[in-house]
């Protein structure tokens, strides 16, 4: 028998009952929901924005609505950039035909504020070297709108037209672009992410038909996040950006869920469980821990929804669908497969070849153990040598090496990841432009065009609304306030319309450089008249409302995830120190992750390989979004490796056992599904889009930094440097923990079952002997159990003992207990 607490006599519970009685019935009506989702969530990447990164409730938001709707011509969001060739733009024959395209421009409907070099003769439309000037208007309603609007007039003004070429630019443009590119790396992130993931499934179980499970489980979510997304279209405005995490969470977490369900499910057969109690038993306890992943991954998520911006909120949104769609698949779906597939879940065994030749080899090399033979017959030395032969052995002898050397791998690998997050304190926080295109595209050209080539900074003004019954004395003494302030090199200005007027206000720095933003706050203390109210806009003002907005809602978002992943560990440990634990390190894991985001990305390091144009600073909201997904993701992995020490030691009171019991029952799932999943954010990273290629790429090194990194060094050795404390709680907390917290195996509480051979002959004593009385009494495995060691083994006493005759399948699991190459042949026997 497996490693499991099972009952001399399982029981089905009632969930169990629930997701098994009609597993036919039960795949039907997924399949039909799922051909739903596929109806209902069509096209609805053509239904978000690409924006979303200003607060809506923040005084630039304010003031360019206001500007928008009473001066459209100060708020133009679309460019025509007209080429002369080599004549200039001030012959007659291209003023007349940019005369015409105006013209034609302001007649089209939804177009507003046509303005142009033209008709202003102002010299921030026209290029220095005379040969290029601008078209300027605006594009009314929504993004969406805006975004239909500019597809139906692009192709009238787009290419040569008489003696000049016109090209469209704009943000409206870059945002349809860039929504557009999005969407064509995403399909090919997919393409890209599918296949290779079934073939490391395939790896991973060997089995055709157990790789496809976990794939199914994703499409299934991706699917119905989908159509969720969808819906919420309709109320609220969500971000193309989230589509990406959607892939990523949908095919990641769901085949995390699945490879852990999977997985215990075949070691229930393999410990000779019809499919149904194996189902029972999964659930009671890889279905436990998935469950307690799930919430934790949503938390992290949800800390999101405190933010204003829209691009924040898209992704709680779609990360929250995503998880609990996969977790839900994974609890009631998955199970009914299973149960229809029973001993079939090792159909198309893809490694069978391959073991058979080795089992050739060896039997040509001194004789192959026989057919049917049971391992359990080899003990003592031959038990420890197959043992060793194991793939997790391999993770037990690394938990055994750094727990003797616990010090000092706690110590190196805390200050090597504290110096890979050294680069993020040099971080500067700026806004997403045209550079996160790729450099071919049509509206990005056009912004260079105009960034390098025009006087002044154009795009970096600043407009200063002011609003009330100011007389033209009033807006002369506020217009004189504002050229005093230093930084300031021009002002253009007012112009009034009714009570309202505005100043254009040029600075002397970067369009968003730490000059032009200590100007915003500047120019919002400046006195007015006391007639008049004022508001500041403009690219720099937009990004310290942004910053603002994020400093203020962090600490409350911090509390959200730290407090409910708290609370949620200690329900599933019972421990008042393993959650302060899982939090530290796993903000510990990030640290690569962030010091990688400053080193590649805002200073351009790598950016000729990865294929992205440095800005020289980080998009004020990215870093949020990565930890919030990150986080999350690294518990995801924390709540799997915990969740199997506990186990273990409530069978045992073992601390050192339990550790490496937990690390070598799980080092290599986590491994694999980090991989996985790490490879399925590096498809997402190929994306043209740098923001995009930014989360996708640091997610995918945040994974795996947490996974083979602190869950493989950090967490063992800092769990042998707190000892048997680490699973202390206050006595009324024990008493807490014991009415509402909920472990594996609970549901079915059941006898011990002996701990592994070859662990109990190394130990040469039972390891409950070592284990304080209290302990055994506080385990609620520990009931009726007198013995853990190899001397229980085969006692009637403890329950869960043998019959005579029987295989010793304690042996067994000690000596294959993650073994997967000789789960399907142990099941067919």
């Amino acid at each position: 028998m497996s490693e499991v607490n099972r009952s001399a006599s399982p029981q089905l519970g009632g969930w169990t009952r629930f997701v098994t009685a009609r597993p036919r019935l039960a795949l039907l009506a997924a399949l039909v929901i799922t051909a739903l989702a596929v109806f209902a969530g069509s096209g609805v990447a053509d239904r978000m924005g690409s924006g979303g990164w200003q607060a809506p409730d923040a005084e630039s938001t304010y003031a360019s609505e206001v500007l928008a709707r009473e001066f459209p011509a100060s708020q133009p969001n679309l460019l025509l950039l007209v080429n002369s060739g080599s004549a200039s733009v001030d012959e007659p024959e291209v003023a007349a035909e940019a005369g015409r395209l105006a013209k034609r421009l302001d007649a089209e409907p939804g177009v507003s504020g046509v303005g142009s070099y033209w008709t202003t003769r102002s010299p921030a439309l026209r290029s220095e070297d005379g040969h290029e000037a601008i078209i300027a208007a605006r594009i009314g309603g929504d993004e969406k709108t805006a975004g239909e609007t500019l597809d139906r007039i692009s192709p009238d003004f787009a290419g040569e037209r008489g003696p000049v070429t016109v090209s469209v630019g704009g943000p409206v443009a870059v945002q349809h672009e860039m929504q557009t590119i999005i969407q064509e790396d995403l399909l090919r992130a997919e393409l890209i992410a599918l296949p290779v993931t079934l073939i490391l499934l395939v790896m991973v179980f060997g089995s055709a038909v157990a790789a496809l499970l976990p794939l199914g489980v994703g499409i299934v979510a991706i699917l119905g996040t989908n159509a969720v997304l969808r819906g919420l279209t309709e109320l609220t405005d969500v971000s193309v950006f989230a589509m990406n995490l959607t892939t990523a969470l949908g095919l990641g977490l769901a085949i995390d869920y699945a490879l852990f369900i999977v997985r215990r499910f075949r070691e229930e057969l393999a410990g000779g469980a019809d499919p149904r109690s194996a189902v029972g038993a999964t659930l009671r306890t890889a279905g436990r821990t998935v469950l307690f992943s799930a919430l934790t991954v949503a938390v992290s998520l949800s800390a999101m929804l405190v933010f204003p911006q829209y691009f924040l909120r898209s992704f709680a949104y779609a990360g929250i669908a995503v998880v609990l769609l996969a977790a839900a698949a994974a609890l009631i779906l998955l199970p009914a497969a299973l149960v229809l597939l029973g001993h079939r879940i090792n159909s198309l065994d893809l490694r069978g070849v391959f073991r058979r030749r080795k089992k050739g080899v060896t039997g040509e090399a001194g004789g192959a153990r026989p057919e049917g033979k049971a391992e359990a017959g080899t003990s003592g030395a031959d038990a420890d040598a197959d043992a060793d032969a194991s793939p997790g052995r391999g993770w037990g002898r690394l938990a055994a090496l750094v727990m003797r050397r616990a010090p000092v791998f706690a110590i190196v690998t805390t200050v090597g990841l504290l110096l890979l997050g050294l680069p993020f304190l040099d971080v500067k926080f700026g806004t997403a432009d045209d550079r996160q295109l790729p450099a071919g595209a049509e509206s990005r050209v056009v912004q260079e065009h105009i960034r390098d080539g025009f006087p002044g900074s154009p795009g970096g003004g600043l407009e200063v609304l002011a609003e009330g019954k100011g007389s033209p004395a009033d807006h002369a003494e506020l217009k004189g306030r504002i050229k005093k302030l230093p930084g300031v090199l021009r002002v253009e200005g007012p112009v009034a319309e009714g009570s309202t007027a505005y100043y254009n206000v040029l600075p002397e720095g970067e369009a968003v450089g730490e000059a032009t933003q200590r100007l915003v706050r500047e120019l919002r203390a400046v006195p007015s008249a006391s007639s008049l109210d004022i508001s500041v806009t403009g690219t720099a003002a937009v990004l310290v409302d942004s910053k603002d907005a994020i400093a203020d809602r962090l600490p409350w978002a911090l509390a959200i995830i730290v407090v409910v992943t708290l609370l949620l560990v200690f329900l599933l440990t019972g421990s008042v120190l393993i959650p302060l634990q899982a939090v530290v390190l796993n903000a510990l894991s990030l640290t690569a992750m962030f010091g990688a985001l400053v080193w590649v990305f805002q200073d351009g390091n790598l950016s000729a390989l990865l294929g992205f144009t440095s800005t020289g600073d980080i998009e004020t909201t990215l870093p949020v979004l990565m930890f919030c997904v990150a986080f999350g993701l690294s518990m995801d992995y924390g709540v799997f490796l915990i969740s199997r020490m506990k186990e273990e030691y409530d069978r045992t009171g073992d601390h050192e056992h339990s550790v490496t019991f937990g690390l070598r029952h799980t080092g290599g799932l986590i491994t694999a599904a980090a991989v996985i999943l790490a490879v399925v954010m590096v498809a997402i990273g190929t994306s043209r889009v740098t923001s995009t290629k930014m989360l996708g790429l640091g997610i995918a090194l945040a994974v795996l930094m947490d996974a083979m990194v602190v869950r493989g060094l950090l967490v063992p050795a800092v769990m042998k440097l707190m000892g048997r404390s680490t699973w202390w709680a206050p006595a009324p907390l024990r008493a807490f923990h014991r009415t509402f917290g909920l472990s594996e195996g609970e549901s079915a509480p059941a006898a011990a079952v002996p701990a592994p051979a070859g662990a109990a002959v190394r130990a040469g004593a039972s390891a409950a002997a070592s284990a304080p009385a209290s302990t055994a009494a506080n385990s609620p495995d520990a009931a009726g159990t007198s013995g853990t060691g190899e001397g229980a083994a085969g006692a009637e006493g403890t329950g869960g003992g043998r019959k005579a005759g029987e295989p010793d399948r304690a042996a067994e699991a000690g000596t294959e207990a993650d073994a997967d190459t000789d789960l399907a042949e142990s099941a067919r026997r």
